[in-house]
């Protein structure tokens, strides 16, 4: 290998200067692995001293010796030339040099390995940049060091955030407006570097409330990037339309539409037509591919300044795992791509059904499925639940059952609403207090709002204003 890719001196010196002074091994290990030296006897003699290190013995010639000839590995030529080579006593530059050239080398192995999965084995293109992709990010996130700051540093950071708040003039977000005032002022907004799980059970409403979230954002001038893994671009739009023009959705899919609903689908489309929002809607994507395409999107289009994935357990790792490990990677992998993105990501994500066996439906962190991970790398866990919705099913299983023994439903008082009650469940939050905000489900209109009337009132303002347009037909949408 070419000799800019080593340097067998620096090695000697580093390994001399911990077994003169063993403190310094701390230090060293902090950045450094076994693998991370050039010459195999370097990597045994590291391997050495952590291994004494986590049996708390010293870290000397003699035990070293010791340690190496029970594993077989001892080599006294090689052990003499680290023992006569001069102990330094400013090792971090010597460090940072063997660090940079491991790197180097992982690399060039990496373009020999991206030779022989493209020329050599038949694997589809997918797969290869997949695997291509995969590797690149473990060199580096292993690659990647930091170091403490000092607190006077600390402090100044914290101040001009201080100043940069106080310069917005809002007392009470920091981070994107979720278009939720009661939510705004219980997790001050959506804040850069933020993993935020939605969860709920099906027919919840999650989608549907990131995408009134989505809206809010686009409002604000923002742009927002949508994974969806679950359902086409269209049906997202569909739903989005209905939201922001108050129409309902049923009427949108067959395009039964007055003039006035015509004229409103016409500017909103155009509306949001004009707004950054990019939708992936390619359903079979891994985390990795996600990475990719959201780094590139984010570098041609920095006024992205949040993404949104529906949903979770729809996504892949990198494979040959179990799912609960798959799970830990992606969850893992998503939140340190919010951290270098500097933008929150929303995740949804399904409960088990263990909760339906519950008396209290209301859906806790242990609902989540394959729980630990998810609960671990989140910083704000959001729970969606309607009472109405189990009310109704519970109102049809007992109407069902009493059909089949031939018996005249039970007159319950419960009606199906177009309005229903909805609790947004903060279950998690890493920054702020946990809680519930009070929402109203527009189901007519796939929207979440703050008031019951909101939706008929804006219609009905429409209404109003309308003025017929001759002009207006489906070829202007």
């Amino acid at each position: 290998m070419e000799s800019h890719l080593f340097n067998l001196n620096i090695e000697r010196a580093v390994l001399s200067s911990i077994i003169f002074d063993p403190n310094l091994y701390e230090d060293v290990a902090a950045v450094l692995e076994p693998k991370d030296f050039y010459h195999p006897f370097h990597q045994e003699i590291f391997k050495a001293m952590e291994e004494l290190e986590r049996e708390g013995e010293p870290i000397d010639e003699e035990f070293l010796k010791e340690k190496l000839q029970k594993k077989g590995k001892f080599d006294e030529d090689k052990f003499l030339e680290i023992l006569a080579a001069n102990p330094i006593s400013n090792t971090a530059a010597y460090v940072k040099e063997i660090k940079e050239k491991a790197i180097k080398r992982e690399l060039i192995h990496l373009t020999t390995e991206i030779k022989k999965v493209t020329i050599e084995e038949d694997l589809p293109v997918s797969d290869v940049i997949d695997e291509i992709q995969s590797k690149l990010f473990k060199i580096i996130t292993e690659s990647s060091s930091g170091d403490f700051k000092h607190s006077s540093e600390a402090i100044k950071d914290t101040l001009n955030h201080i100043l940069k708040m106080k310069e917005k003039g809002n007392s009470i977000l920091t981070g994107l407006d979720t278009g939720f005032h009661e939510l705004n002022i219980k997790t001050a907004g959506f804040n850069p570097g933020d993993l935020i799980i939605i969860a709920a059970r099906p027919s919840m409403g999650k989608t549907a409330f990131s995408l009134n979230i989505a809206q809010s954002v686009l409002d604000n001038n923002k742009g927002v990037a949508i994974f969806s893994l679950e359902m086409p671009a269209e049906q997202l739009l569909l739903r989005m339309l209905s939201a922001k023009a108050s129409i309902p959705l049923q009427r949108l899919r067959v395009g039964s539409l007055n003039d006035l609903e015509w004229s409103e689908v016409s500017r909103v489309s155009d509306y949001l037509a004009s707004r950054p929002l990019f939708i992936d809607d390619e359903g079979l994507i891994n985390v990795h591919q996600l990475r990719a395409k959201l780094r590139k999107l984010k570098s041609t289009h920095p006024e992205v300044e949040l993404a949104i994935i529906d949903y979770l357990q729809l996504m892949s790792g990198s494979g040959k795992k179990d799912r609960h490990l798959e799970i830990s990677e992606i969850s893992r992998s998503l939140k340190l791509l919010a951290r270098e993105l500097q933008i929150p990501i929303i995740a949804l994500s399904q409960l088990n059904r263990s909760l339906e066996s519950r008396v209290d439906k209301r859906p806790m962190l242990s609902d989540l499925r394959e729980s630990g991970a998810i609960e671990q790398d989140a910083d704000v866990i959001l729970f969606v639940y309607r009472d109405d919705v189990y009310k109704l099913k519970e109102l049809k299983e007992k109407q069902k059952e009493a059909q089949k023994q031939g018996k005249k439903p039970e007159n319950i008082d419960f009606q199906e609403k177009k309005v229903e009650e909805a609790e947004i469940i903060i279950g998690k939050q890493r920054n702020g207090p946990t809680g519930v905000v009070r929402l109203y489900f527009h189901k007519d209109y796939v929207k979440f709002t703050e008031e019951a009337t909101e939706i008929n009132r804006q219609y009905q303002a429409k209404e109003t204003s309308f003025q017929p347009d001759d002009s207006v037909s489906v070829s202007n949408i």
